[in-house]
């Protein structure tokens, strides 16, 4: 009981390995996009419009200056002479304004409307950087049908593989029953050379077949980012797309350059409006405001001014018509861009659709004929057994029969990557 106990559970872990060893299609593309450098960008694109924002909302704290200066003039405002002998009469001294002036001082200004400019800045940027994020999910696309050309290609290699290792096998098998024939005096030398021949051809193209089979493992490696080395690729299910509708990223970036012309067309209007802010000015030295006193002692004093201010610049009525029709014409490009993209997606979707209802049809005989061919080279076989045909005539049925299979084994490939081309197309 516990012998069988621990047999189980090694043939449990044995199954679990060997699950663990095959990767699917769509794992690859994953890797791959996950894998590949551009991916890095997005963080790249969001931490900028992160920036961005936070100096856009800073453009509502108050902007502060300072600064300090020492001016010497020719000429300072002063009492007209009849005046000032009039107040020496009376007992009083004006020196009037030095001609040495020097201050310290500050402006404070502070915006309390700026007519829908910093709000405007804000959806502009959202609207850029997702602009330049559907830009890379297009160049990420692109990844995935690289990726699943690499994939079919590995398929078909190993299948072909397959196909001749199985061939080699049959020769063999008669190459044996030939040598056989031979010790008995039933059958030429020449007849077990020639199956040798063929044998070594066979061996030639099962090394080509690995050869280019190890190659395309080793570019989707370096696209995976990791080995696929004792891993099986699973064959795709061949089910068809859920929906024929087109879900491709590019109509999302025509969407997104859409939106960001509008959000600048937003900003350009915000450019008619008038701007409103506080401000004040503060300084310590002298002349003060109080230019009577300053007339009368060289003092220095602390002056302060504040208000409200309403700026209005209409220089943008004269080129906003022009800007919109800009605008305008912009977006009907971008429109027509769309146009053709949906206009070439639909015809390549029609010719993939008409490849793979060809190739339905097409492969409906193809085990029909792989049956055939079977029977026929079983009974070449038999006649050369029978010494009817000769070597070379039940090659000729052997190498019938492997391209039978070898053929339905390409359409079925060939139609699992259409399907998948359709996908690719459709983004389903």
């Amino acid at each position: 009981m516990k012998k069988a106990t621990v047999i189980f559970l090694l043939l449990c872990v044995a199954s679990l390995g060997l699950k663990a060893d095959v990767i699917t299609i769509s794992q690859c593309v994953e890797k791959a996009v996950d894998h590949y450098p551009s991916v890095r960008k997005y963080d790249l694109l969001a931490a900028t419009c992160e920036v961005e924002l936070s100096d856009i909302n800073r453009a509502w704290l108050p902007r502060i200056s300072a600064s300090a200066q020492a001016t010497v003039q020719n000429a300072v405002p002063s009492f007209p002479e009849a005046l000032s002998g009039i107040l020496s009469q009376m007992g009083q001294s004006f020196e009037g304004l030095g001609k040495l002036q020097y201050k310290v001082g500050a402006d404070v200004s502070q915006n309390i409307w700026d007519g829908g400019v910093s709000n405007a800045r804000r959806q502009l940027q959202k609207a850029a950087t997702e602009t330049q994020q559907s830009a890379l999910d297009v160049e990420l696309y692109s990844v995935r049908q690289r990726v699943e050309n690499l994939y079919f290609a590995i398929l078909l290699s190993e299948e072909q593989i397959k196909l001749n290792e199985n061939m080699a096998a049959l020769i063999r098998s008669n190459r044996d029953r030939l040598e056989a024939m031979l010790r008995n005096g039933t059958a030429m030398q020449s007849d077990v050379d020639m199956l040798e021949a063929q044998a070594l051809v066979v061996g030639q193209n099962i090394v080509q077949a690995k050869s280019a089979a190890d190659g395309y493992r080793k570019v989707l490696e370096i696209f995976i980012g990791e080995s696929l080395r004792n891993r099986e690729l699973e064959k795709p299910a061949m089910s068809m797309p859920s929906s024929y509708n087109s879900d491709r990223p590019e109509l999302k970036l025509f969407e997104r350059k859409l939106g960001l012309i509008e959000a600048g067309r937003r900003l350009s209007d915000t450019s008619i409006m008038p701007k409103i802010g506080l401000f004040a000015q503060a300084y310590y030295g002298y002349p003060g405001f109080d230019y009577f006193g300053s007339m009368r002692n060289r003092d220095m004093s602390f002056n302060i001014l504040a208000g409200v201010k309403v700026s209005w610049n209409i220089d943008s009525f004269y080129t906003r018509r022009n800007s919109q029709r800009r605008s305008d014409f912009e977006m009907r490009d971008i429109d027509t861009d769309k146009e053709i993209f949906l206009f070439n997606t639909g015809m390549q979707s029609a010719s993939a659709m008409e490849s793979i209802n060809g190739l339905r049809d097409v492969m409906s005989k193809d085990s029909q004929i792989i049956s055939l061919r079977r029977k026929v080279r079983e009974a070449a076989e038999s006649q050369l057994a029978n010494g009817v045909i000769d070597a070379t005539a039940l090659l000729t049925k052997i190498n019938d029969e492997n391209q039978a299979v070898l053929t339905a084994s390409f359409h079925e490939i060939e139609l699992l990557q259409q399907i998948y081309n359709l996908k690719y197309i459709l983004n389903r």
